[in-house]
């Protein structure tokens, strides 16, 4: 302690009155750190205790078990950020940021997690780091058989970052990630074949200059109507078909399936102008069933109404020739769809697939949409898998939820897309390309070469000015470098004020409130009790509904006097209007576990509705059971089932097809599946055959991303969580077509999450 601490302790304390000489300086004791920052055997005790409450899994303790096996030296807090990062990976990050997680913890790791009641805790990270430096935990990951900078083959890798810095960063403050190698070696394989694909023309005899100044311009005037306003998807599909990497994103409407399906036509001409005898071999594909299903279903109508005739004139009689003996389809466009896992020949029980760089894919084109659901792992395995020459275009809303798995790499590599920051050199090829001169907002001399192949759709077509739900995703998406927290807040506020038809902001206040949504959707919270809208074509909107509607078009529509094996048209068509009616609201929330996650809403739900006599069972048979009217959700792939993680069946009651035991009217419980073909449209599957479901009248935010409902209600729950994000809101309400439910179960929770 220095003199001068020595007299400021002395002036606070005052002279001892009765010898008349100074007491002695008080000197605070230095603050004590948790035993297992600095004791392997606490942190490994401390890693049990985690493991028994369900914060930590058994995979991040066995790998705190084994480094320090492999290295009894290494330093218990390089033990604890192994655990930790660990940990994130289960959480969908990629790599433990120190800097972060001292900031903020608890909050940081999301522990304790959702529904824990806090009896008789264990200590809390915040507890355990509370007088832990950044410092001094970086200088403890250093272990040469544990840690290493960069290449090796060391478990861990450290990276040091500047973020937010201008110029050089003292090493003392600048921030560190830690990585399981795997996942950092994912991110070095993204880049650089990234970088690979934007150095290079989409094919190596690109066409000539004439070529370009020709045909180009003219089969994107063909594909796309002359239009006063710039109009993003001729500039989507420009920009993509000279580069081998490509990224379309945008909100709900904004037209990105029918900028790929005019893309594809666009880079088919190109091709047969190049090679008339040999077309593109395209591929479609999503990260899931279901994904792959919507896709499947509305990129067909989509090629149906792509003006082919005029581009086949524009090959024949136009600039170039082309072959006429042969039989190929001038402009061929695939509208079948898989999913990666398919796409890739994913081998059961293992993380590998059949396609690699060592076997790669035969195709010259890749289309995957909905990326912002893949995660680092498989986006990585796709472009290894992709031949040097073929062009990848992902398609997808970069202000949606990352993958559940680890990694948000649409969102990362669309950072900057509000901007654009195309070059000059960009800006003016595109204009001769479309036409159409860019802003000079959107025109970056700095711009980088990952800019340049990125397109943000910018219009919706689904939702105009008058439009609650397109209203409130804008105020949610606007860039925080743009406003305040409190003008987000306010911005948000003013559209739940302003009276939409098409949205109802609701804070329950009674028990009841919320049973009233889920039976019959609250009609009354809209105005005119959502009586009287029509859409874009003056088509009639049918007003918003709870689970009621689904259950009674089971009842009134159900077969009667029929056999369930020799009318199967008849049962079909009855299970298609069913899950069509069901497909009219869901309830939406963020969380799995406790009274507001889905694991308390479902039952909850279930008991309502039994209440109002549209389900029956006992209070085990709704929890646990099966039951007529019981949706469920598939949660993992079967192909055995050709069920994939996603899809949603309802719970029908069907005559029992056995001989007849001497009980008329007896029936049997069947699970009817939408599949998409005409031919046979339900799939129905035995109860007892489903091993990986859950009943679904709640479902998580992240389980919707690739759907949309007639009538979504997002219910908030009443305290922050570090799942409750903007991205999470934005998803959620982005999952409405024609009415919105924003339900707080407190008041504010949603001004706390659109600025998170």
């Amino acid at each position: 302690m220095s003199r001068q601490d020595d007299t400021h302790t002395l002036d606070l304390f005052g002279a001892d009155a009765d010898s008349g000489t100074a007491p002695p300086a008080v000197v605070a004791a230095p603050p004590s750190s948790h035993p297992a920052l600095s004791d392997t055997q606490a942190l490994l005790e401390l890693c049990e205790r985690w493991v028994a409450r369900g914060w930590l899994r058994d995979l991040d303790r066995a790998l705190v078990r084994f480094l320090a096996s492999e290295a009894a030296d290494a330093s218990p807090l390089l033990l604890l950020a192994a655990a930790l990062a660990s940990h994130q990976l289960g959480r969908g990050h990629v790599c433990l940021d120190l800097n972060a997680t001292l900031n903020a913890p608890d909050f940081a790791l999301s522990l304790p997690p959702e529904g824990d009641d806090l009896t008789d805790p264990p200590p809390l990270p915040s507890e355990v780091l509370a007088n832990l430096t950044l410092a001094e935990w970086q200088a403890a990951l250093h272990h040469p058989l544990l840690a290493s900078h960069g290449p090796g083959n060391t478990p861990l890798v450290i990276v040091n970052t500047h973020s937010g810095a201008s110029g050089d960063m003292p090493a003392a403050s600048a921030n560190t990630r830690l990585y399981l190698r795997r996942y950092w070696q994912y991110e070095q394989s993204l880049h650089q074949q990234i970088a690979r694909r934007l150095e290079g023309a989409r094919h190596p005899q690109a066409l000539s200059d004439d070529q370009q100044t020709e045909l180009l311009p003219q089969a994107l005037n063909i594909l796309f109507e002359p239009n006063a306003a710039l109009n993003w998807q001729k500039t989507a599909c420009a920009l993509a078909a000279r580069s081998r990497f490509g990224i379309i994103t945008g909100g709900p409407g904004t037209g990105k399936t029918t900028t790929v399906v005019r893309l594809l036509a666009l880079l088919q001409t190109l091709q047969l102008a190049q090679t008339p005898d040999q077309p593109l071999r395209i591929r479609l594909a999503a990260p899931t069933g279901k994904a792959a299903a919507r896709l499947n279903e509305s990129i067909a109508g989509q090629v149906s109404s792509l003006p082919l005739a005029q581009l086949e004139k524009l090959l024949t009689n136009g600039v170039i020739s082309v072959d006429q003996a042969s039989n190929q389809s001038p402009i061929a466009i695939p509208t079948e769809v898989t999913t990666l896992h398919r796409l890739l020949g994913a081998r059961p029980d293992t993380r590998h697939f059949r396609h690699s760089a060592v076997n790669p894919l035969a195709l010259d084109v890749l289309v995957i949409d909905e990326a912002s659901m893949v995660d680092i792992e498989m986006m990585a395995a796709v472009l290894n898998a992709l031949p040097a020459n073929t062009q990848c275009v992902l398609l997808g809303d970069k202000d949606q939820l990352a993958s559940v798995e680890a990694g948000s790499v649409l969102g990362d590599l669309c950072r900057r897309a509000d901007a654009a920051h195309y070059t000059p050199a960009t800006a003016q090829w595109l204009e001769s390309a479309t036409g159409q001169p860019l802003p000079d907002a959107y025109i970056d001399a700095n711009g980088q070469p990952l800019d340049q192949a990125i397109t943000m759709l910018r219009v919706s077509h689904r939702f105009d000015q008058h439009s609650g739900i397109g209203q409130l995703a804008q105020a949610i998406n606007q860039p925080r470098r743009t406003q305040s927290d409190r003008d987000k807040q306010q911005a948000v506020q003013a559209v739940l004020r302003h009276g939409y038809a098409d949205l109802h902001h609701l804070t329950l206040t009674t028990d009841t409130a919320l049973d009233k949504l889920v039976i019959d959707g609250s009609p009354t919270g809209f105005i005119n009790s959502g009586k009287g809208r029509t859409d874009h074509q003056g088509k009639p909107i049918a007003p918003p509904t709870g689970y009621r509607h689904y259950l009674e078009v089971l009842q009134r529509q159900r077969p009667h006097g029929e056999s369930f094996e020799d009318s199967p048209a008849t049962f079909n068509a009855w299970a298609t209007q069913v899950l069509n009616a069901y497909s009219h609201f869901q309830l939406l929330c963020a969380l799995r576990k406790g009274p507001w996650g889905v694991e308390g809403l479902n039952l909850r739900i279930a008991k309502t509705l039994r209440g109002e006599k549209l389900l029956y069972g006992s209070d085990f048979t709704l929890e646990k059971g099966w039951y007529e009217g019981r949706p469920v959700l598939v949660t993992q792939n079967d192909y055995g089932l050709k069920l994939m993680n996603g899809d949603i069946g309802i719970t029908l009651a069907v005559p029992d097809p056995r001989p007849s035991s001497g009980t008329p009217g007896k029936t049997l419980l069947r699970v009817a599946f939408p599949t998409g073909d005409p031919d046979t449209p339900i799939r129905w599957v035995l109860p007892s055959r489903l091993h990986a479901v859950e009943t679904v009248f709640a479902m998580t935010v992240h389980k919707s991303q690739g759907s949309e409902f007639h009538h979504t209600a997002l219910l908030l729950p009443p305290t922050l969580n570090p799942i409750l994000t903007r991205e999470l809101v934005y998803t959620g309400i982005t999952r409405a077509r024609d009415w919105l439910s924003v339900v707080e179960t407190k008041p504010g929770v949603l001004n706390e999450a659109v600025t998170r």
